[in-house]
Parts: structure tokens; sequence; C-alpha cells
């Protein structure tokens, strides 16, 4: 669904959502061409051999009869023409058609390897596919220089390099491109995704009935491959809250979900909630009797004073239509101790969000026993509206000195 604002879905309250971003290990190969050599990523089994540069040629420059540049361009099964790709390395543009089965048409056509180029959307996210023939993912950006180069030269040369695998790959995580992005357009007021996992490139156990591309044309037989989405990344956090739930399991549910998003196995504090709590979130969006009977299997009375939507017991604050002539908003947060006792944990606002003061009251919080909860409000005042009305972000984090919660923060204001 991604990378465009909004995509988001599974976005009720009591669900998990879970984004994708990269790890710190990737399996980099190189484009070298008019003395620069641009980092991309490539599992492909078979390099170039030898030494000796390779002519390469735009694939929108190398339409069969009866196809268009713009399916050349994205190297569609059979829009290639073989007098112009034989024996050459042919760059791609990403979209159009499966990152792997680009290479084969190619292949098919003569080409002897692919470079895939990004588009601008996909901008720096490069992949590491188990391409069928010698293969490398590059970014929008050294793409438009490769591009540059061919565009303005007789006869332009380049290399293929063998793929490689390295650790420690900085920055990381960084967020996959294809992964549905916020705000979160069914309700507003909760923040989704909730969390982000690995899901670029992850190594997993494969069967050896498909090939690791899973087109039928690919007869290779492997026991481990890397895939990529949100489908790798939502087994991460599926996984973490078994191991969570096992060491906890009298935890709720919101339990488990408060501790993933908020720190790590051992949290300290949660914010907790039960079934009545997300019944009365729905009955405060206005749902009828009817509904809220699904919900609840069987008849609810919503209470008589309605759940202000920003009172919501969730790990992740969100303010939304913050005005500066109006009085700072407050929510309303409450917390149980799972540690140790007692306890004194304090606030602090490790980032306000541009344009936007926040305060925690009370500062403190004291627990004389586990299981205690304590309230507290985050009340969030305008003091530059223009910088926080295409959302803003910070964060709050409670500790004790060895447990630190943190809790994402989101304002968005509306300019007078």
């Amino acid at each position: 669904m991604g990378p465009d604002p909004g995509t988001v879905t599974n976005v009720a309250p009591w669900i998990l959502t879970v984004a994708a971003s990269t790890l710190d290990r990737s399996f980099p190969a190189h484009v070298v061409f008019n003395r620069t050599r641009a980092e991309g990523q490539s599992l492909s089994a078979t390099w170039l051999r030898g030494k000796g540069f390779y002519t390469m040629v735009n694939a929108a420059d190398a339409a069969a009869p009866g196809h268009s540049p713009a399916d050349a361009q994205v190297c569609s099964m059979g829009s290639l023409d073989s007098e112009k790709v034989t024996g050459k390395i042919v760059v791609c543009m990403r979209g159009g058609s499966p990152r792997v089965e680009k290479g084969e048409a190619l292949s098919r056509a003569g080409g002897v390897g692919m470079i895939l180029v990004n588009d601008e959307a996909s901008g720096h996210e490069v992949i590491a596919d188990a391409h069928l023939i010698p293969a490398v993912h590059i970014s929008h950006a050294d793409g438009v220089a490769l591009l540059a180069y061919i565009n303005s030269t007789k006869d332009p040369k380049g290399f293929i390099t063998k793929a490689k695998t390295t650790l420690g790959t900085t920055p990381a995580p960084v967020m996959a491109a294809f992964s549905s992005q916020g705000p979160n357009i069914v309700n507003p007021e909760i923040l989704k995704p909730d969390v982000t996992a690995p899901g670029v490139s992850v190594i997993a156990a494969w069967s050896g009935a498909a090939g690791p591309s899973s087109m039928p044309y690919d007869h290779r037989s492997v026991a481990f491959n890397t895939q990529t989405g949100t489908s790798m990344a939502c087994p991460h956090v599926s996984g973490i809250v078994g191991l969570v739930k096992t060491l906890h399991p009298d935890w709720s549910p919101s339990a488990i979900k408060s501790a993933i998003m908020t720190t790590a196995l051992d949290p300290g504090l949660v914010y907790d909630m039960a079934a009545k709590d997300y019944l009365n979130f729905l009955c405060s969006l206005g749902y009828n009797a009817s509904s809220m009977a699904i919900f609840n299997e069987g008849p609810y009375r919503c209470p008589d004073d309605p759940l202000d939507p920003l009172d919501f017991n969730y790990p992740s604050i969100t303010v939304l239509d913050l005005a500066a002539s109006q009085p700072p908003a407050a929510a309303r947060r409450w917390v149980r101790n799972v540690g140790p006792a007692p306890a004194t944990y304090t606030a602090a606002v490790v980032r306000e969000p541009d344009g936007v003061e926040v305060t925690v009251t009370p500062a403190t919080l004291t627990f004389a026993t586990t299981g205690e909860v304590r309230d507290f409000w985050v009340r969030f005042a305008v003091k530059d509206a223009a910088k926080a009305a295409d959302y803003a972000f910070g964060a709050i984090v409670w500790s004790d000195g060895t447990h630190n919660v943190r809790s994402p923060l989101v304002v968005k204001t509306t300019l007078e």
C-alpha cells in the first residue's frame, strides 16, 4: 500500500499494527561506470565473468516492434528488442512487473545483466533479490546519474560486481518505501502503525518445491531465501508477543502491546486496558447500539459521560487540531507498575514536537506495590502553530533509573 500517506490499514486500537523496515545486514553489489562505483543490493547467484566492461543500454531505448518505450522501460516480458540488447547490460526501471521477472525478460531477449533503478517514489530503498542473471538494484539518485551517463555517451560501458554479505550496515533501521504510512484515516486519534520490525531481505526457510523467486521458470532449489514485506515484519512481532506472554502469562493483550510499543520485555510500567475501555472508545466515536452489540456479543450501554478520545489509554498520544487561541489540550493516561516496588518514576519530555510546549503533570509517580496504578496528564500548548501544521513529533519517557518507558507524541495544529 505504501509509500503514500494515509495508506495504513488494520488500524483498530486493539490490533498491533506493524510496519516494515531494514536491518543492519545487506547484500551489496556495485555498478561500475564512468569512474563511478554505485552500491546496490543483489542476491544473484551468477555474476559477470572477467574484468572487461559491457555496453549498457537504457531499456526505454530498446523497445521491440509493437511495444512502447514505457513498456520497455520497465522491462515487461517481450517488450525488448533482442537486436538492441543482446550481449549488453540493460537498465530497467522499477515497477510494472516483478523485479526478478524483468531480468528473465531481458535474458530471453539476449541481455547479459540488469541494473534495476528505483523510481523517485521508491527513493533509496533497494532490495536484494535472487535474480536469475547478474543484476543489481540501485537507488533513484544513483539511477539518475547512471542514465545521465548513458544518455550522454556514444558507447556507455559498465560492469556489475559479484554480490557479497556485510553486517553492521548504517543507517539502520530505515523505513521501507513499500510500508504503508499514517495518518490513520479511520481513527486519526490513534497513531498507526504501532511499531516497525525487520521486513526487508529477511532470511527465512524455503521450500525446495519452488525456486527462490517463486516464478514458474525458476527451477533452482534452495533451503533458505530472502523475503521482503510487512509479511516478514509481522512474524517478528508475533514472536515477541509469544515470548512476552510466556514470561508474563497473566498480562492482558493491551499490557503486552504496551510493553512492545514503549520499551521491551521488562517495561516497568504498562498502559493497560480491558474490553470495556475499547467499547467506551467506540462509544466516543458514535457507534450505535446495534454496532456495539456486535462488538460486545450482546447489549452494551455506553457511559452517560462519554470518553474523550484524547483520554483513551493508548501508549502513544495524538493531538489533532490544536489551536493557539484555545486552552492547552490535556491527555489523561494511567499506568500500572509491573516492576518491583516500591518504585519512583520521573517523567522527561525527551523531544518536544516542533512549535508545541509539552508538560507532564505530575512529573513524578510513586508506587508502593506491584500492580498499583497512577494517573498523569500530558498538556500541549501551541508556541508556533506553523511548525506543527503538517504534524510534529515528540516523545516522553518515564524512568526509574532502570526502566525507560517511552511514549510517542504526535501533534497537528490548526492555523487561524
